[in-house]
């Protein structure tokens, strides 16, 4: 039977590691990590699903400790699988699979290589992105590609919404390729990273709005960090505004001393009007953590436009 150790996390490793048990691939161990006490958790358990399946499941602190490595030697799988694992492994542990180490990116690559790639895809106004599983090697993402899925990204969509598209790219991805890897005829081909791009993580800080940007870039930075994920933000009268869901407006408003927030009597919604006197629609928001609505912002700023620093 053939054996493959699955480093996995997340809601694509619980997608991609039940696809491997359909598969009757023979899992002895299961890598993941334990869940932040500081991570909003909206994704599914791997830890639990390994549980419910009598795989044994570990959490290391550090995927190159020595300890990790004896235990894969002395396994000798067949394959290693990461989807999804945060960390990188490093060629000493890849070298313990017999047939390949492969590893589930949620982007078509080579582009978006490195971190949060759908967050980042959504930021930059992609029209669409996907899955791609590829050899692992030193170099990030950057393996021989097995397989991949495109999937859409619409105008409004949050990355939240995306990456449910992606992780059912993922499954369709490995139920497809990783039975032509058991069976030998998969053919892979090289990845040519002088047509991709590379980006690193990010981090709450990021989401912060720079109003020197079109409604457009601002748009898709909401898109880009909305729930679940941390959310874009501004200051406004020394409070914290989240901006979690905007629509662009057709208009232009010069009119307006510009950036500013201001809410239009006849309109059910805050009007951003950006640098560039280009529009949004700001459609939900928080202040402080609480809900609240175009009213509660009329009621307490009042009907003029607020002027928006820079950044």
């Amino acid at each position: 039977m053939t054996s493959a150790v699955v480093f996995a996390y997340h809601d694509v490793g619980v997608r991609c590691l039940t696809a491997l048990l359909d598969l009757c691939i023979d899992i002895p161990l299961v890598v993941s990590h334990r869940d932040d006490p500081g991570e909003n958790i909206f994704f599914e358990s791997v830890a639990k699903l390994a549980s419910s399946r009598g795989i044994e499941c570990v959490f290391p602190d550090d995927a190159d400790s020595p300890e990790l490595l004896a235990r894969l030697k002395s396994l000798r799988p067949d394959f290693i699988f990461s989807f999804y694992y945060r960390r990188m492994l490093r060629p000493a542990l890849l070298a313990c699979a017999q047939r390949g180490a492969f590893n589930m990116h949620g982007s078509l690559l080579p582009r978006y290589r490195g971190r949060a790639p759908v967050n980042w895809a959504v930021l930059h106004g992609e029209s669409e992105t996907g899955a791609t599983l590829h050899e692992m090697v030193e170099k990030p993402d950057a393996g021989r590609i097995v397989d991949q899925e495109a999937v859409p990204i619409g105008p409004d969509d949050t990355a939240g919404e995306v990456f449910a598209r992606v992780t059912l790219a993922a499954e369709t991805v490995a139920r497809r390729a990783i039975p032509r890897l058991v069976d030998g005829s998969a053919v892979l081909r090289v990845q040519d990273l002088a047509l991709g791009s590379y980006f690193g993580g990010r981090k709450p800080e990021d989401g912060r709005i720079d109003w020197r940007a079109s409604a457009q870039t601002v748009h898709n930075l909401v898109r880009a960090v909305a729930p679940p994920y941390p959310g874009a933000f501004t200051q406004l009268a020394g409070d914290t505004l989240k901006i979690l869901k905007t629509r662009v407006l057709a208009e232009k408003i010069p009119a307006i001393a510009h950036p500013s927030l201001f809410v239009r009597p006849s309109e059910n919604h805050v009007t951003a009007v950006c640098a560039d006197a280009s529009a949004l629609a700001v459609l939900e928001m928080q202040l402080n953590s609480a809900a609240f609505t175009p009213a509660q912002f009329l009621s307490r700023f009042g009907p003029n436009p607020i002027f928006m620093q820079a950044v």
